[in-house]
């Protein structure tokens, strides 16, 4: 009989010095393993995954889906955190991952991929999870967290080294961030003149030519959303279908939109091919497609042309004066172009690893050295860099300058001017940009949920919720850490209870979700919920400080940002 196996997502966690508890404190050590290891089967469960083995204080679980598999682990350690401080304080778990090719016997399953995991757990710190290079690599595109690179590592018993990484926190705010806050189970409505784009796929499924075909996917969005009257899903609605097997018509369903566009790319030297397909959605009917083989340097023309078929298609007519008014300069140089995009790449990763960003830093310069004309590769520059801890805002706020001066009409790059104008405290021009932002390219819910967030800043909290929910009705799938903005707003307009509802809700938490969240139950005279909020915040990023945090929200009144700080440290934030 052949042996069955199959992939798994291994995980491994261990209670810490489990056995000195037991020797010490018998009963009361095997009571609280209990309640440790209810909550390790519900958050497995609930994850998808099951347990397959226990070993006393340990629980080996398997899990389908690799980034399930590292959620379920991050609930575990904010379910510790979040229980009695007499539980919380003692039991200390640790976490080793890895995905391999397992044996299946019975019940359990065996082999070297569930050793590794066992080693990984054994050579991590208390209250943390370490994870093996191959679950990387499946998770880095859409992970919700960052890590640490802990470097290759040797094991007993395992021959090769193993590169590990450390979880450390919440990734944060990022606009190529592909996994959405939630699916869309229901659409109010089907916007008329409107279109998705799905992803572009690399023809002949080549991983190196991947790049291309997800920059392209980027442009092409951005293109098309110039048009007034033409709606476009945005980027993280229709990346949320990236490696997926969604036909265009349930692609249509969920996002509301009439049409879906799909694309093959393909670069043979310096010549590239595009075979393109635009679908009725309802009847499932391709109306328009296309085949065409151009030179790399003409592909900027190329999309030029593309945009107005499709948007004439669907409009009927194309609003040809007010594309051009907007239009972006093309680059002059289609080798920084190609620089760019592999920037890009690596960007829409974020700031998953300091490295990642810092090699996103160097393709962005060598564009830049390549064509100094092309501005995007400034703005996309500045962007990448703001996730490394070296980052000046004095140092690099000439690349967006350059950008700026370049290219007036990059919403972007408007975007980004904002972003750094309110960093700087000067609110009346992070206005303008923000509102020029969102009138070169008013069906990006991207940027009116960025734009929400800095009304909320300003104290216009109303204005804030308006531009959010007509974010939301034009991304279903808008990540979490946009529709967060609502809570806040609350926050900024003193209805802590409605803020603590709102952020509450949320389809899952972040860092900064959590912290407001704490300050609203202060405000509310709520202390315990507030610390237990607090402790769950912190189990999963330890290096929150209040002078961290406070530095990167920018309210424009002093007397919130001392009231937030104030809140923080009460609720248990160290200083």
């Amino acid at each position: 009989m052949t042996l069955q196996r199959r992939l798994a997502t291994i995980m491994v966690a261990d209670v810490v010095g489990y056995s000195r508890m037991m020797e010490m404190a018998e009963e009361e050590t095997a009571a609280h393993l209990d309640i440790c290891q209810k909550l390790i089967t519900e958050t497995v469960d609930a994850g998808g995954g099951r347990i397959f083995n226990r070993a006393g204080d340990a629980a080996l679980a398997e899990f389908p889906s690799p980034i399930n598999a590292v959620k379920a682990a991050v609930g575990i350690r904010e379910g510790l955190a979040g229980l009695a401080p007499e539980i919380a304080s003692k039991m200390k778990m640790r976490f080793g991952m890895h995905l391999a090719d397992v044996m299946v016997s019975g019940d359990d399953l065996l082999g070297d991929g569930v050793n590794l995991a066992a080693r990984i757990q054994q050579g991590a710190d208390p209250d943390t999870i370490h994870l093996s290079q191959a679950l990387f690599d499946q998770i880095k595109r859409n992970s919700p967290y960052s890590f640490d690179d802990l470097g290759e590592q040797r094991f007993k018993n395992i021959t090769d080294p193993i590169r590990v990484y450390r979880l450390k926190g919440h990734l944060g705010a990022h606009v190529f961030l592909s996994a959405p806050s939630q699916r869309a189970a229901t659409v109010k409505t089907i916007h008329p003149n409107s279109l998705a784009v799905l992803p572009f796929v690399s023809a002949g499924g080549d991983e190196d030519q991947r790049y291309l075909a997800e920059g392209l996917t980027e442009e092409i969005i951005l293109e098309l959303a110039r048009f007034r009257k033409l709606h476009v899903a945005s980027r993280s609605a229709s990346f949320a279908y990236l490696e997926t097997t969604a036909n265009p018509s349930e692609v249509a369903h969920d996002l509301g939109v009439t049409y879906v566009l799909e694309g093959q790319v393909r670069r043979l030297g310096d010549k590239v091919r595009l075979s393109l397909e635009l679908t009725n959605g309802e009847t499932g009917i391709a109306v328009w497609t296309d085949r065409i083989t151009r030179q790399f340097v003409d592909l900027f023309e190329l999309l030029d042309t593309m945009t107005t078929q499709i948007a004439a298609t669907i409009l009927g007519r194309v609003e040809a004066d007010a594309i051009e008014a907007a239009r972006r300069k093309p680059p002059e140089n289609m080798n920084g172009y190609d620089f760019m995009l592999r920037g890009l790449d690596l960007h829409r990763i974020g700031g998953i690893t300091y490295d990642n960003s810092r090699q996103a830093v160097s393709w962005f310069d060598k564009a830049i050295e390549e064509d100094p004309s092309y501005g995007p590769a400034y703005a996309w520059r500045i962007c990448a860099a703001s996730w490394l801890p070296e980052f000046e805002v004095a140092k690099d706020k000439s690349f967006i300058e350059k950008a700026l001066e370049l290219d007036a009409n990059n919403p972007e790059a408007q975007r980004i001017m904002g972003a750094i104008m309110m960093m700087e405290g000067n609110f009346e021009a992070a206005k303008y940009h923000h509102e020029r932002a969102m009138a070169l390219s008013p069906s990006d819910a991207y940027i009116l949920a960025r734009s929400a967030a800095f009304y909320s800043f300003i104290g216009e909290p109303e204005k804030a919720l308006e531009l959010l929910e007509k974010a939301e009705e034009l991304d279903g799938l808008l990540p979490v850490w946009c529709i967060e903005e609502r809570g806040i707003a609350h926050f900024s307009a003193g209805r802590f209870d409605q803020a603590v509802q709102a952020l509450t809700e949320l389809p899952s938490q972040t860092s900064r979700s959590r912290l407001y969240s704490c300050a609203a139950l202060i405000e509310l005279g709520r202390q315990e919920e507030a610390e237990v909020v607090m402790q769950k915040a912190l189990a999963v990023n330890k290096e929150l400080t209040a002078a961290q945090f406070i530095k990167k929200e920018c309210w424009r009144e002093p007397v919130i940002r001392h009231k937030l700080r104030k809140d923080l440290i009460a609720a248990g934030l160290p200083k």
